[in-house]
């Protein structure tokens, strides 16, 4: 049985990889590691189809070296106590493991010691975020590496080399299709090749065009912006118009990305609004998001759509205020210009002279906290935009008043 066209298609050296060109190129981290013959564990992480496994495989291949794979979930505890065996066998081995956020303890407790001492050399990947889901014990001993997702026209140079390729001999397409095949991909290569070949083989002359497509997939394309940030504009679109109060154009980006199932930007991307524009005007939403994105990851779709169309209605029509956020840039600029200065004595880990606020009525008590040479600075200007912030501003406006 003939290999899976994204399968044949995979490239076998880092210089033929599709997009990456953050990692990938002159002068760029993966491509100077081969070069000088020297690679390090690393996790990969990104969106399914975006080349992972490609640029792991490619790694290898390139220098030469002795590798398994392996799948955190679908390998048993004596596959990986094979693994250590031939590593220790060959002075050496790089495990490639997909699902590394699904690692469990023990697998994990056997594994650690090989990759402190440099035994194995480990090259883990997952779709899920390595800061959330890997566990802190392997994350701290590999490199992380974010992918990008592929452009549309990266897609599309992958579709055209396939069908120059010896893989589907014959093959006839017209640029409408290619180009409508790239956009229903969302960015997955591997989806991309594997709708190609089907495209192919349905056929009886091998002639492929929008119709034919259209016949195995008729998911409709709602990326189908010309430039190639058509899914990063939807997601600005959920922001603008949940900042802007705007109920009806909020669900509207929400289907939308909703119908790209693409779960988590939705995830990320409500994170920040709620808290880069919603912030002190309403801070139970925050909780309220997180209980939302539980729901959704325990059920997930078509369901999720339910928790997200609840949540994104509440914030949408919330009150706004972005002033803490707003504070800590000033403090963070404050910063980057140098405006410091050194900690008043009594705030010092060994200092007498701290007076305890917990001693003293109503748990306040007058003393200086910033550093002498901007000890009046003010970053914090409050909202009245809702009931809780004007609240925390009628408690500033006091204590400044006592601090003069």
């Amino acid at each position: 049985m003939n290999e899976p066209l994204a399968i044949s298609m995979r490239p076998k050296k880092i210089s033929d990889i599709l997009g990456q060109s953050h990692l990938i190129g002159k002068d760029k981290i993966i491509t100077n590691m081969v070069k000088n013959k020297k690679i390090f564990s690393m996790i990969l992480y990104g969106k399914p189809g975006i080349g992972k496994t490609t640029i792991a495989t490619a790694i290898v291949n390139e220098l030469g070296l002795r590798y398994r794979m392996l799948n955190a979930v679908i390998n048993n505890k004596k596959d990986f106590d094979t693994v250590v065996e031939e590593a220790k066998m060959y002075n050496g081995l790089v495990v490639i493991m997909d699902e590394v956020h699904r690692l469990n303890k023990d697998k994990q407790d056997l594994l650690l010691p090989y990759l402190e001492n440099g035994l194995i050399t480990f090259i883990g990947m997952t779709t899920s975020n390595p800061y959330h889901k890997i566990n802190p014990a392997i994350r701290s001993r590999c490199q992380l590496f974010e992918l990008n997702e592929l452009t549309t026209s990266d897609v599309v140079k992958g579709l055209r080399k396939a069908c120059k390729s010896e893989y589907l001999p014959g093959i006839k397409i017209d640029k409408n299709a290619i180009d409508y095949i790239a956009k229903l991909s969302g960015g997955d290569m591997r989806f991309a090749y594997n709708l190609l070949e089907v495209s192919y083989y349905s056929t009886d002359n091998f002639n492929i065009n929008i119709d034919t497509v259209k016949k195995i997939n008729s998911k409709p394309v709602f990326f189908s912006d010309q430039n190639e940030d058509g899914h990063y504009d939807v997601l600005s679109g959920l922001q603008k118009s949940i900042r802007g109060s705007d109920v009806n154009a909020s669900l509207h980006y929400l289907a939308r990305l909703i119908e790209s199932e693409d779960l988590d930007s939705i995830y990320r991307r409500l994170s920040v609004i709620v808290y880069e524009d919603i912030g002190l005007a309403n801070p139970g939403m925050g909780p309220k998001l997180d209980a939302a994105i539980n729901a959704c990851e325990r059920v997930g779709l078509p369901e999720a759509r339910i928790p997200l169309g609840t949540i994104v209605t509440e914030m949408a029509l919330s009150p706004k205020s972005n002033s803490a956020h707003i504070a800590l840039d000033l403090a963070i600029e404050d910063i980057k210009k140098g405006n410091t200065g050194n900690l008043p004595k009594h705030l010092r880990t060994n200092s007498t002279e701290y007076k305890y606020p917990h001693d003293y009525p109503n748990s306040w008590v007058k003393q200086q906290y910033l550093p002498d040479n901007i000890k009046n600075r003010k970053y914090y200007t409050p909202k009245t935009t809702s009931k809780y912030e004007t609240s925390l501003k009628n408690i500033y406006d006091k204590l400044n008043k006592l601090n003069k």
